[in-house]
């Protein structure tokens, strides 16, 4: 059987269209050591010129809007081709903040409380205060890499930075003052704990992607058990959302040691400094090898597909 060519799908048009395409750039070059691999710009919200469902396997380094929202990937199931990381309906509910928050707590992981609102319905500073405290963050409910982050104290800073809301479902959290950390998860284990310590004290969208901003503890200097806590809630998250072959697990760790569910990545940063590869490097696994294992399961759907349809 011939091998399937690797489409490494980056750009996009969403919001980090400039992060997936360093992705895309840095994970062409990586799978080219395994597999045949073609690198596609994405420019629009369709299936590119050149794609053969027939015999390319999709790994997609696209974000936000389209790209991890479940978009591009029901385009693919209706092509029939196979692709790696979250399918359309685990992409859709992770995307989403607050469904994804409600769907792992269920699953008995922690998660802070929050209020989600339309730009159109804008709450109260004072009520929202009232109810989840002074300190707190603002982000859109559906968008990655920090966009739109806002750290705000007390109903004043509340108000000016819901004054620049115009537009979207947007998010409202008790600010948990404490550590962030990050889980890569491959085939459903965690590997690595990431510690991401910012100099700016946030890790918005400048502090992720300005070299020298950001410190990372890799692995984080946590303890075995709330190592092995922190893996236990990863790896519960990661399956009660659906999400199959990789992703990542954010959290927060409370002063007090208790970790909260930040988000859930399904299609995380891919240049070989990301979150995700640091992880990785914890557990034994270099840039080149991560990308293979991640694109490995998509390229056994595939080989079992083409099996049954030429049995």
């Amino acid at each position: 059987m011939t091998p399937p060519v690797i489409a490494v799908f980056a750009g996009g048009t969403s919001a980090e269209h400039e992060v997936s395409t360093a992705s895309g750039a840095a994970c062409a070059l990586a799978l080219a050591r395994s597999f045949p691999t073609r690198l596609f710009s994405i420019t629009a919200n369709a299936l590119p010129a050149g794609f053969e469902p027939a015999r390319h396997v999709v790994f997609s380094t696209l974000h936000g809007t389209f790209g991890e929202d479940g978009g591009m990937q029901r385009l693919l199931d209706q092509a029939g081709a196979e692709y790696g990381g979250c399918d359309a309906a685990s992409s859709a509910l992770t995307i989403d903040k607050a469904a994804t928050k409600r769907r792992v707590s269920a699953a008995g992981v922690p998660v802070v409380e929050d209020l989600v609102f339309a730009a159109a319905g804008r709450p109260v500073p004072a009520d929202v205060v009232r109810r989840l405290g002074p300190r707190l963050v603002l982000k859109p409910n559906n968008e990655g890499s920090s966009v739109g982050l806002h750290m705000v104290d007390g109903e004043a800073g509340l108000a000016a930075a819901l004054a620049t809301v115009n537009s979207g479902q947007w998010i409202i959290e008790r600010r948990v003052e404490g550590r962030e950390v990050s889980v890569g998860v491959l085939r459903g284990k965690a590997m690595g704990i990431v510690e991401i310590r910012p100099k700016s004290g946030v890790y918005d969208y400048a502090s992720k992607y300005t070299k020298g901003m950001t410190e990372y503890l890799a692995p984080a200097p946590l303890g075995d058990a709330l190592t092995a806590r922190l893996h236990a809630a990863a790896e519960t998250a990661f399956a009660a959302c659906g999400c199959r072959d990789y992703g990542r697990v954010d959290f927060m760790i409370s002063s007090a040691g208790q970790p909260f569910l930040l988000e859930i990545n399904p299609l995380p940063g891919m240049k070989e400094t990301s979150l995700l590869p640091k992880s990785a490097h914890c557990a034994g696994l270099d840039f080149t090898a991560l990308v293979r294992e991640m694109i490995l399961p998509a390229v056994e759907r595939f080989r079992l597909g083409a099996a049954t349809s030429h049995p």
